[in-house]
């Protein structure tokens, strides 16, 4: 580089380093732009995550997918904000501490620069300086020269003076000579010197320096890539497991929608001529009574899909529904269950594998921070396993419940004589009613062990007699008025209530059901 250029070098060695102090707030803006993206979008998964209430979103896939999206997303912003700190921790604070150590450097080249100048300037100086003196003092002795040659003509004494005179002036243009070429030469080595030797070290030392710092802002820009590809891997996983829920969506949901409303009973049949005419002819018989009084609670049992259901929160083992979508039920929470459960052990996968990671390359995160997020998902765990063993248990349940009745029905009724009058006066022996009740005989002991009592949601009007011979059940006579406080649940028995006091199951088909006018879904059984 040339010599007099020294100034636009300072200039453009200032540059730089302003470039580098740019290019350094550049990447701190975009870590901070990637931290806010990161925020928004965890938010944005937070905000739409389905509501707990809204348990019917765990059952179709379309649901399930938008959930898997979530939270699929939510991780994506956890690989943002590791690219985030990773920019801070590897460029920024190392370019920040660099440029501080840049600007230190270069004063010190600059500074020996500037005394070298001003060492050649000072040399310079003493040559002008020397130079002008040699030259006055020339000047000098030859005007004294020129007044002792005149003198000599004239006198003598004067003349001797003149040539002392001349003689003292030459002996100092002689000294100014002398100091004249010292200066000269020493001017003349200091200038090789400075040339030669200080200026070129001085220009190559700061070459050097802006080669380093060129080189860094090469390696400031491919660490920046660098740091972005390593959380590509990971981002793609969670694009990869979006694609999955987007492909898992099943048109055939609807099947589940048939199923999960599917009560499991026939639609009611043809509402039969009902003879009031019947108690004058008491000569009827016996079997065909009883063939009526089934085909009565077997009309009851057809008309359940309508029946009010009862208001409040539904039972957590879902007892309040019929069997066989208790059934369904749970078998849907079971399998949903699963489903988290694999989840969540992809999640904690991911996270060792991740923490794995960090541990063999500290520069890429820190292994400690994901300890929170593993405690939460190995809580989420032992949470859902939890809930999975209870729901397990009630599908145990309800399946032993469901074989009884079946081998109770293909075995027919063992009986019990359960006397019932019919309107001719006899009596026969209720052996389906004996069937029905013993499949609820557990639960109504515990139905009987409330410290409340229900309220009444009806009235009822017997129309026969019954003689209640098991616990739980209750006597009536034929047209006595009852209170209905829980209605038939398709086994073939309603709980009624006498005077606030005695309270029993009896058979659906013996009574007559008004509910109130507000109860909503309000029907007669017949």
């Amino acid at each position: 580089m040339s010599w007099d250029q020294f100034d636009n070098l300072e200039k453009h060695t200032g540059w730089g380093i302003d470039f580098l102090e740019r290019y350094t707030k550049f990447v701190k803006e975009r870590a901070d732009i990637e931290l806010s993206y990161a925020k928004q979008i965890r938010n944005l998964s937070k905000k739409y995550q389905p509501k707990k209430s809204r348990e019917e979103e765990s059952r179709y896939t379309w649901c399930l997918a938008f959930v898997t999206t979530l939270r699929e997303l939510s991780d994506s912003s956890s690989q943002r904000e590791a690219l985030a700190e990773n920019l801070h921790t590897h460029i920024v604070t190392e370019l920040s501490r660099y440029i501080q150590e840049l600007k230190a450097e270069r004063k010190s080249h600059f500074q020996d620069g500037r005394r070298a100048q001003q060492h050649m300037e000072n040399s310079w100086k003493q040559l002008e300086s020397s130079k002008r003196r040699f030259e006055r003092d020339c000047k000098e002795a030859e005007r004294a020269q020129h007044y002792c040659d005149r003198i000599d003509t004239d006198s003598k004494t004067d003349g001797e003076k003149a040539r002392q005179v001349a003689q003292q002036k030459q002996q100092a243009a002689e000294e100014s000579r002398k100091d004249y070429l010292t200066s000269l030469n020493q001017f003349n080595q200091d200038q090789q010197q400075h040339y030669h030797t200080l200026v070129p070290v001085i220009y190559q030392r700061i070459q050097d320096m802006e080669e380093r710092r060129i080189e860094r802002v090469g390696e400031a820009m491919r660490t920046l890539a660098e740091v972005e590809r390593k959380v590509l891997p990971l981002t793609s996983r969670c694009l990869d497991g979006m694609t999955e829920a987007a492909e898992s969506v099943q048109p055939r949901d609807t099947r589940q929608v048939v199923e999960m409303y599917k009560s499991g009973f026939e639609p009611p049949g043809d509402v039969e001529f009902e003879d009031y005419s019947a108690t004058m002819r008491r000569s009827i018989s016996e079997s065909s009574y009883l063939d009526s009084r089934a085909e009565g609670r077997r009309h009851s049992r057809k008309l359940w899909p309508f029946i009010r259901k009862n208001k409040g929160s539904a039972p957590e083992d879902c007892s309040h529904l019929p069997p066989e979508q208790r059934r369904k039920k749970l078998q849907t929470r079971i399998s949903n269950i699963n489903r988290e459960i694999q989840r969540e052990r992809e999640q904690r996968d991911a996270l060792l594998k991740m923490r794995e990671v960090y541990e063999r390359s500290p520069e890429m995160g820190d292994a400690g921070s994901l300890e929170p997020r593993m405690d939460e998902v190995k809580q989420s765990l032992e949470r859902l396993e939890e809930e999975l063993h209870r729901n397990q248990g009630w599908l145990v349940e309800a399946e032993s419940r469901l074989a009884e009745h079946s081998r109770r029905r293909q075995s027919g009724g063992c009986g019990f004589n359960s006397q019932v009058t019919t309107p001719d006066g006899s009596y026969t022996e209720d052996h389906s009613a004996e069937l029905h009740f013993k499949s609820r005989s557990s639960e109504f002991d515990d139905d009987f062990d409330d410290e409340e009592p229900l309220p009444s949601i009806g009235t009822c009007k017997s129309l026969y007699p019954f003689q209640g011979q098991n616990e739980g059940t209750i006597s009536m006579v034929e047209g006595e008025l009852l209170s209905v406080v829980e209605e038939d649940k398709g086994d073939g028995w309603t709980r009624v209530r006498r005077n606030h006091e005695e309270e029993g199951y009896v058979p659906t088909s013996y009574i007559k059901v008004f509910l109130d006018s507000n109860a909503k879904g309000a029907m007669t059984y017949i």
